[in-house]
């Protein structure tokens, strides 16, 4: 094997796992692309990124001479993608509306209507088990 770590070199979809893509580099020497190589953003499915007999640059991450496995990239043969722009933060924490009576108002009314709530539901249980035990004594 005459393959030098960190050199880009091009090879041929041989055979796709779900862990990863066999790719000839030449005639006698395959390596492996893991599913975590293949593309920058994240691969569920490595069907959906190769398929086989296609051509691809892959970087050579390591070679293991009395294995004769060889680690491939196609990840790093590419450039990064920018990253997403960064949402600006207003300051003053979690809720930045303005506070109003109509927004304490409604957020009161949650916890309200809740309140009502569980007082009915508490009535319909009580309820619901007195019934129960009538007709246990019967």
């Amino acid at each position: 094997m005459n393959f030098e770590v960190g050199s880009i070199v091009e090879g041929k979809v041989t055979g796709i796992k779900p862990f990863g893509a066999f790719v000839a580099l030449n005639d006698n020497v395959q390596g492996l692309v893991h599913i975590s190589e293949v593309s920058h953003g994240f691969v569920k499915d490595i069907n959906d990124a190769l398929s086989v007999g296609d051509v691809v640059s892959v970087k050579i991450l390591s070679v293991d001479e009395d294995s004769k496995k060889i680690s491939l990239s196609i990840r790093q043969t590419q450039e990064a993608p920018a990253p997403a722009p960064k949402k600006e933060r207003r300051p003053g924490g979690f809720n930045n509306k303005k506070s109003t009576s109509n927004n304490n108002q409604d957020a009161n009314k949650g916890f309200n209507t809740l309140e009502a709530k569980l007082k009915d539901w508490l009535k319909e249980s009580t309820d619901r088990q007195a019934q129960l035990n009538k007709r246990l004594k019967k």
